[in-house]
């Protein structure tokens, strides 16, 4: 039987609802042989999935998710195999999360003007030591009872463009490349569902080395349609289950999303070529 990884998790260390620990340990209840922690502008939690990760037999492979735009569309980036300890990008992590806490202070202060009595400290109770985001923002709102789902957050108040929303601070897809493949890593497009094919072209000409094809928003159509993309340029491929728990009630992805083992080995054979 072949192997299964998952590239694309968040634990608590952003805005995923489990600890490290305590995902690998699904991750081995799933059966599966390789995970990627991809938490939002923070790797903190890579040494404690290493650890765990090494307990249970399980791969775990440094990863990040990080926001940038182009042509005015926000769009997310997942990095692999980069050394996480590199000064240059743990910096720019470390601006960036300072640059969460100043826009969710913004958001909440726009909550406030609409009629919503919470504070950030509400905020970051919910966060604790986590990279600071929108989701926070819904659990505090959701915790002092003035939404009735999580979901409501978002559509009502705080998601793109509605009443609370407030733009994040991104560098340049070029840069955000760079980054990445300077601190020794690849770079892949996260769920590239809703972006349109001429923006996908300008991505895989600013240096992108793989699209996750694989993810929940993803249809049949979609996989193939991808997978066919990144045939035809000569990138790779990534996929995974971009789990985070919790109110976001998506446990069934986890372990459902997933890439054999495979995929990772050529994205590995990469990384021998670049000569990292």
């Amino acid at each position: 039987m072949p192997g299964y990884a998952d590239l694309h998790m968040h634990s608590n260390h952003s805005d995923g609802a489990l600890t490290p620990t305590e995902l690998l340990y699904k991750a081995y209840d799933a059966g599966l042989e390789i995970i990627s922690l991809t938490d939002h502008d923070n790797v903190n939690g890579l040494d404690e999935a290493i650890e765990a990760g090494k307990k249970l037999g399980i791969e775990v492979i440094p990863g990040l998710e990080i926001s940038s735009d182009i042509e005015d569309q926000e769009i997310h980036l997942l990095g692999y195999f980069f050394d996480y300890k590199n000064e240059e990008l743990t910096k720019y992590l470390q601006f960036f999360r300072d640059e969460r806490f100043q826009r969710a202070k913004r958001i909440v202060k726009k909550l406030n003007k609409i009629g919503f009595n919470i504070s950030i400290d509400d905020v970051l109770e919910g966060a604790k030591n986590s990279a600071i985001g929108r989701p926070h923002i819904a659990e505090a709102l959701l915790n002092r009872g003035f939404i009735k789902n999580y979901f409501e957050a978002f559509y009502k108040y705080i998601g793109d463009f509605k009443p609370a929303y407030e733009r994040k601070i991104h560098i340049s897809i070029q840069s955000a490349i760079k980054l990445i493949n300077d601190a020794g890593g690849l770079s892949f497009v996260a769920h590239p569902c809703n972006m349109q094919d001429t923006l996908l072209m300008n991505l895989i000409k600013c240096g992108i080395d793989g699209i996750e094809a694989i993810h929940p928003s993803h249809n049949k159509h979609h996989i193939r349609y991808y997978s066919g993309i990144v045939n035809q340029y000569c990138l790779l491929d990534s996929g995974g289950s971009d789990f985070h728990g919790g109110r976001r009630e998506d446990d069934d992805n986890f372990g459902k999303f997933k890439v054999p083992v495979a995929k990772v080995e050529n994205i590995k054979k990469m990384l021998v070529t670049n000569g990292y």
